[in-house]
């Protein structure tokens, strides 16, 4: 991966290339292996390079077509970049590098904007097309590579980070309050807004165009589809999914440089370090555990150092380990929201540390991100929805459970006045129904009920787990690359039968809050219960006791140490009347919800976390 950044000014004034070099220099870290920029009039595009295929001069970029003068800045790897250029070969184009860059490049030359019906790989660019007078953006179907965009006057400006953008002298950072409501909603923003006024995140599967005289003009060019389900009988599907993965995993070892894999007690990360030592010989792989000392309950199990310990020694991998403790999270915040730039879901401090330790060893690591949403990871977030008569009801429950912070009735307590009233005419619920709204699933069926549900995952949460894997990996100059969001494997899987992945469609769960791990553990559908049809396919690669394992995120024992162990420092951060925050928040309302969870009243782990990451993101970004 890479850094990309691009301006042009609209009003024809010519472009600056020195500033062009200062804003591509703010992100030297996704790029420690060489930058340029490339001006031509009123447009410049800047790019920090970090080499993985095709080290030579050659693939260098900004990389610009001497024919035509269509140029490109590119972030990302296609996988299928080979057959590719075989093909416009035989159309006539002839290459003088070997890297991917060029394949897109001459692939948007030749067949335009039906080129990124083509791409199967991960990627953000922009290019400047001569001909139209236009830059043509584009991100991948599912949004594993950030594209940033903003209009300050008569000047665009996009990049692959946000630091980048405030680094032009036209721009400020300002809090957008309609992002900061949904953020305290869903732990998640939702739609293509980010915590910063005025700057926009490109959706995944889209593209946009800009030019001196248009405005920018974003659409969809892929999404989900869930309506074309797979005709064969469970034994086939099975042989199926297990050839499609290893398809997968062997095309995304593509790299002139060292791959690694990561390495939890899992069976997404294990499947994909089987098939890749397979293919490779020796891999090194990562894994981070927890300080359990102060832990209790379910948080007990949080440590999967010995599960990752065995899948190492069965396949025989180079294995490194580190352990995370209470205080490592305090000491890591400033540089985290520097890099993480936009706060999504939950807490990736733990990432962030084990993408450092991956970087020492490697420069790709690959990663079991998006086994979950396509397979049905998450049981109890899909049973729960089973009583629902109609899409309209669907929605408002499916709502209610996505609340994951903060409900509406508690929202005027928690902002402070002028806050809430510059939200007027605001409502999350209405960004929470954009999301599905386009699909409509008939939910008369719990298949179509779990479709739905998997639908608004992989919109949201996925795509919020994707923006950190970026921003924690790159932090460090590495490329990290998800095999199961392969083109044609996640085609394969949405096309799969609800039965095929969950094994109980017909009982009825509790409603769990995911807050209260505790309570997770009573509910009546085991968590190992999602990713049949995924379990079976995998155990001829990894052992039984990793196949039947109930589903454990990447957690630390945040509960317990934010009530125990981080208390000093939760109170120096949050309880101090000169906090951050408390020019957005309502003092007595984050103090009572402190004062729940210090005491064991309620476990409110992912707000104190959130509160944590909006007071250090005031402190980074936004001038008092």
């Amino acid at each position: 991966m890479c850094g990309i950044l691009g301006i042009l000014n609209q009003d024809g004034q010519k472009i600056d290339a020195s500033l062009v070099g200062k804003l591509t220099e703010t992100m030297v870290h996704r790029g420690p292996d060489g930058s340029d920029v490339w001006c031509d009039g009123a447009v410049g595009f800047g790019h920090r390079r970090l080499a993985v295929i095709d080290l030579s001069d050659k693939a260098a970029q900004p990389m610009r077509d001497s024919s035509t003068g269509t140029t490109i800045t590119y972030n990302g790897e296609l996988y299928n970049y080979k057959e590719l250029q075989t093909e416009l070969q035989h159309l006539g184009h002839t290459f003088y590098s070997r890297s991917d860059t060029e394949v897109v490049l001459r692939s948007y030359i030749e067949w335009g904007i039906d080129c990124l019906k083509r791409f199967n790989g991960h990627f953000a660019f922009g290019i400047w097309d001569p001909a139209t007078q236009q830059v043509f953006l584009a991100r991948d179907r599912f949004g594993t590579r950030p594209l940033y965009y903003t209009q300050a006057g008569n000047t665009f400006v996009f990049a692959s980070e946000i630091k980048a953008i405030l680094a032009h002298p036209s721009i400020s950072a300002d809090v957008d309050p309609y992002a900061l409501d949904e953020y305290f909603t869903f732990q998640n923003i939702f739609s293509d807004r980010t915590m910063f006024a005025g700057i926009r995140l490109l959706p995944a599967g889209s593209f946009a165009t800009v030019s001196g005289n248009q405005p920018i003009s974003v659409n969809r060019y892929w999404d989900f589809d869930f309506q074309n389900p797979e005709k064969m009988s469970p034994d086939e599907a099975e042989e199926e999914l297990y050839r499609l993965f290893a398809q997968a995993v062997q095309r995304q070892l593509v790299s002139d440089v060292p791959v690694g894999s990561y390495l939890s007690g899992g069976m997404d990360s294990g499947s994909i370090t089987a098939v890749a030592r397979q293919n490779l010989g020796r891999l090194t792989t990562f894994t981070g555990g927890f300080d359990l000392s102060s832990a209790s309950g379910l948080e007990l199990g949080f440590d999967e150092r010995a599960q990752a310990e065995l899948m190492s020694n069965q396949l025989k991998t180079e294995h490194y380990e580190m352990v995370l403790h209470a205080g490592d999270m305090e000491h890591v915040m400033p540089e985290l929201t520097y890099h993480l730039e936009d706060p999504r879901v939950g807490q990736c401090y733990p990432n962030y540390y084990v993408a450092r330790l991956a970087s020492k060893f490697v420069t790709v690591v690959m990663s079991g991100v998006g086994g979950d949403e396509l397979f049905a990871g998450y049981p109890w977030r899909y049973y729960r929805q089973m009583a629902n008569p109609g899409f309209d009801d669907y929605t408002r429950s499916y709502y209610s459970f996505w609340q994951r912070l903060v409900s509406d009735q508690d929202k005027q307590s928690l902002f402070t006045g002028p806050v809430y009233r510059s939200m007027d005419g605001h409502f999350t619920f209405d960004v929470f129904k954009d999301v599905i709204e386009p699909v409509r699933f008939d939910v008369a069926s719990p298949d179509t009920m779990v479709n739905a549900s998997l639908y608004f995952e992989l919109k949201t949460f996925l795509h919020g787990l994707l923006l950190v894997e970026d921003k924690v990996s790159m932090a460090h100059g590495l490329e990290t690359r998800a095999p199961f969001l392969d083109n044609d494997l996640v085609d394969f899987a949405l096309g799969l039968s609800v039965s095929s992945k969950l094994a109980n469609l017909d009982r009825v769960v509790e409603i769990v809050d995911e807050n209260d791990v505790g309570r997770r553990q009573r509910q009546t559908v085991p968590s190992g219960d999602g990713k049949q049809i995924l379990r079976r396919a995998m155990g001829r690669l990894i052992p039984d006791t990793i196949v039947d394992r109930k589903k454990q995120g990447f957690s630390a024992p945040d509960a317990s140490w934010f009530r125990g162990e981080s208390i000093d420092y939760i109170n120096k951060l949050l309880r101090n009347p000169s906090a951050r925050i408390y020019d957005y928040l309502e003092p007595t309302f984050v103090g009572q919800k402190l004062d729940e969870h210090t005491f064991g009243k309620v476990n409110h782990r992912l707000f104190v976390w959130s509160l944590i990451s909006f007071e250090w993101w005031l402190r980074t970004f936004i001038t008092r």
